[in-house]
């Protein structure tokens, strides 16, 4: 029997981390790995971060895909079954969208008299720089597993998420399609997972 406060903490948390995330769906990565990695233990680093690609590769918003995910797994290694399983991937996924949803309703009705006012603009222009930070955050997270406490007090040990030496070339790969030659990220993805799947 799964216990109910399962799908309440699911989405109280999931609710959170809608409310406060601004910048899209790899903005909200970073504090989504915060939450179910590091604060309440639900995932393993290398399990979320699977979860990520597999959030990457599927339709639609990064953020709310990869909710979905892990609002899917903690209930089903709760003990659930997949219908019940399933029951907590809408759990977490109504609860990421529902901030945005109730703030985007009510900014629509004043957007068109603020937008030009000069407090309005200001701060805009900080939350513009606070987005590629967390973005960026999230980047790091999931090329790292980082272990604050450590083997020594005061000694941090950071881990590598990624595979071996391979899975650096085809992230520099990656990366050199992207900014040099300009390749999509569907043709990025097919290549990424056909060369995964006959590597490893």
């Amino acid at each position: 029997m799964v216990d109910p406060l399962v799908f309440a903490q699911l989405f109280w948390v999931f609710f959170i981390i809608g409310l406060f995330t601004f910048g899209g769906g790899y903005a909200m990565l970073s504090l989504i790995q915060t939450q179910v990695v590091t604060a309440h233990s639900w995932l393993t680093e290398s399990a979320f971060t699977d979860i990520v690609a597999i959030s990457q590769m599927t339709p639609g918003p990064v953020g709310i895909n990869c909710a979905t995910y892990v609002g899917y797994e903690v209930v089903r290694s709760s003990g659930a079954g997949h219908l019940i399983a399933i029951l907590g991937s809408f759990t977490a996924t109504l609860a990421v969208v529902l901030p945005s949803f109730i703030i985007v309703l009510t900014i629509v009705r004043f957007y068109t008299k603020f937008q030009h006012n000069r407090i309005f603009e200001g701060v805009m222009s900080w939350l513009r720089p606070a987005v590629v930070g967390l973005i960026g955050a999230a980047a790091i997270i999931l090329m790292f597993s980082v272990d604050w406490v450590g083997t020594k007090p005061g000694v941090s040990v950071v881990e590598e998420n990624f595979t071996d030496w391979i899975s650096w070339v085809l992230f520099a790969a990656a990366t050199v399609a992207s900014l040099v030659f300009k390749v999509g990220p569907i043709p990025i993805i097919l290549a990424g997972g056909a060369l995964g799947l006959l590597i490893y």
